[in-house]
């Protein structure tokens, strides 16, 4: 063999074992317990988990799920170190994605556990309260003991909603408080008063991602939704800030039977805004009575969804009308529960019923408590406020009774 062939078999012997070291490279264990490991095969465009050992059978159905979501959807953000496949979920490989393998696991095996723990920290929107107003909120001490109980039974997305909890002082102490080995912390604003300062508070604080609400591309129509003239200059100013300070940024909004034709509009202009999600939730009635979107509109939103997923460009669309519908089923007390500002304790934001209050039992209790009502226990495809099966519980409320009202009092009904 002359030299110049031997050197040439050589480069190439080289070339071969780099691609083989790359490829290695990006196996990533993403979880390993006593009976169950789980990596993340990670080689050119191609995103996939896999699974070995006795709970195999177990973790396949999510892993399922986020496969093919990750085969047919772009990502809401990829990074040298990991990937965030939405904005709602926690970046794959990581600690806390690790507890949403765990939380499957148990709940594959019947034993639902409330991965997402929303909590209201204010009344305020769109001002901040006079000086000397006493505001009927939880005390720092009891947010923060929601949280250690949260974190205890199984909760790795911890989400700061309603309102504006941007105007609650202590928020950026609440967003740090959280242990990020254990949750992601995701955070709601109206933009009312952010600021570059803030953005670089909650960079700082390590918040997961902000999100943001538009309601309209209109920012009439916006600040009327709001009830607050400048609304929708603030919010745009909130995204340009966030995004500048390197946050996730998801722009936010509810499809209503009055802005179902506009969410095209929406999206383009989450696109020119840069931000890294589109985040769609179906507008929830609050009585029976109240117009809701139709199965026709689902269609397009589903529509919608997968034509964006499936190009390359501009931000990712997120929809609980697949998530919810199609993926995962309805998320309100089954992996959702939410505690409003005055301590009751709620399936989800929306239901307006009561299962008791955290300033007298323990969310572990409240969360058994919902989880016990036979309607909690049965598979659902829509969330409870457009289900007619729960909305008979609703019309069930008196007329003038003070919301949210005692669930057990028109169940036993």
């Amino acid at each position: 063999m002359t030299s110049e062939k031997k050197d040439a078999q050589d480069v190439l012997f080289r070339d071969v074992l780099l691609r083989e070291t790359k490829i290695t490279e990006k196996n990533i264990e993403v979880l390993s317990m006593p009976g169950l490991s789980v990596n993340l095969r990670h080689t050119g465009e191609i995103l996939e988990l896999t699974a070995n050992g006795t709970l195999k059978a177990a973790c396949n159905p999510i892993l399922k799920k986020i496969n093919s979501r990750l085969k047919e959807e772009k990502p809401a953000l990829v990074e040298d170190d990991k990937v965030i496949a939405s904005a709602w979920l926690p970046p794959i490989p990581g600690p806390v994605f690790k507890r949403l393998i765990f939380a499957e696991i148990q709940i594959a095996l019947g034993r639902y556990i409330p991965e997402t723990v929303s909590i209201e920290l204010t009344h305020q929107s769109s001002s901040r309260y006079l000086p000397g107003t006493v505001a009927d909120e939880l005390d720092t001490g009891t947010v923060k003991r929601i949280i250690d109980e949260a974190l205890e039974i199984g909760t790795f997305i911890i989400t700061f909603t309603e309102n504006d909890p941007l105007l609650r002082e202590e928020v950026f102490e609440l967003i740090r408080y959280v242990d990020k080995k254990r949750a992601i912390v995701n955070c709601s604003t109206w933009g009312t008063d952010f600021s570059a300062e803030t953005a670089s508070s909650l960079k700082e604080a390590g918040l997961h991602s902000l999100m943001v609400g538009i309601y309209s591309t209109d920012p009439e129509k916006h600040d009327a939704v709001r009830k607050s003239g400048g609304a929708y200059e603030r919010a745009i100013s909130a995204i340009k800030l966030a995004l500048e300070a390197g946050l996730v940024v998801v722009m936010t909004t509810h499809a209503s039977p009055s802005n179902i034709q506009e969410l095209p509009a929406l999206y383009a202009l989450a696109s020119e805004l840069g931000v890294h999600e589109f985040s769609v939730w179906e507008a929830m009635p609050k009585t029976s009575d109240e117009p809701v979107i139709t199965e026709e509109d689902r269609k397009s939103i589903l529509e919608m969804y997968h034509r964006i997923n499936a190009s390359p460009d501009s931000p990712r669309m997120f929809a609980n009308t697949y998530f919810e519908g199609e993926m995962l089923g309805a998320m309100e007390g089954r992996r959702w529960m939410h505690i409003t500002a005055e301590g009751d304790v709620k399936p989800g934001p929306y239901p307006p019923f009561s299962f008791g209050n955290i300033k007298e039992e323990s969310l572990k209790d409240t969360w058994q408590k919902i989880r016990s009502y036979p309607y909690f226990q049965k598979q659902k495809n829509l969330s409870p406020m457009h289900d007619p099966e729960f909305l008979e519980f609703v019309d069930r409320i008196p007329a003038e009774a003070k919301l949210p009202y005692p669930f057990k009092k028109v169940y036993e009904k």
